[in-house]
């Protein structure tokens, strides 16, 4: 009896420190001096030749996705990348991110394009989780599709978390 109350009590701490740790939020001060908040990445969408990574960022005025896409093109090429990403939500709507920035880090070993989401759209972000994603990646191989198979409720939650944090 005692084993499984001690079985029963380190699974709910395990549990209970996923849920804190998903409303991580980081933040850093950018060149101009401005705040930005953001959460680690997390997988959307994995193969062997392919995988996107997304996460929320943030100046609590404007909210982007950022898309951390693998492979991407060299520097020269993925300056081009210019196009609005369409993201489709479960509520089976279309949505039309402006493309904002194209950014290198890490000595250049990450691509991450900015994009905005319309202030009239995070209403349907906050309460639909991501389906499939379009991307034109010039330089590459064009228009990238994805289907969303992981972490489908990650932009929901950074949202919300977000939220919770400008609440307080």
């Amino acid at each position: 009896m005692k084993k499984i109350y001690l079985i029963t009590v380190f699974l709910s701490v395990i549990i209970s420190s996923k849920n804190f740790a998903q409303c991580d939020i980081k933040n850093r001060v950018l060149a101009d001096g401005t705040m930005e908040f953001y959460f680690e990445p997390a997988v959307f969408y994995t193969t062997k030749s392919k995988s996107l990574k997304i996460n929320i960022v943030t100046d609590k005025e404007n909210y982007f996705i950022a898309l951390q896409p693998t492979p991407f093109p060299s520097k020269k090429e993925g300056k081009k990348i210019k196009d609005d990403l369409i993201i489709e939500l479960a509520d089976t709507k279309k949505y039309k991110l402006t493309h904002y920035d194209t950014q290198y880090k890490n000595n250049d070993s990450i691509m991450q394009v900015l994009y905005l989401i319309d202030s009239n759209d995070i209403k349907a972000f906050l309460n639909f989780e991501a389906i499939t994603a379009e991307i034109n990646m010039q330089g590459t191989e064009f228009v990238r599709s994805y289907n969303f198979k992981l972490h489908k409720q990650a932009i929901m939650r950074q949202l919300a978390c977000v939220f919770k944090e400008e609440d307080k």
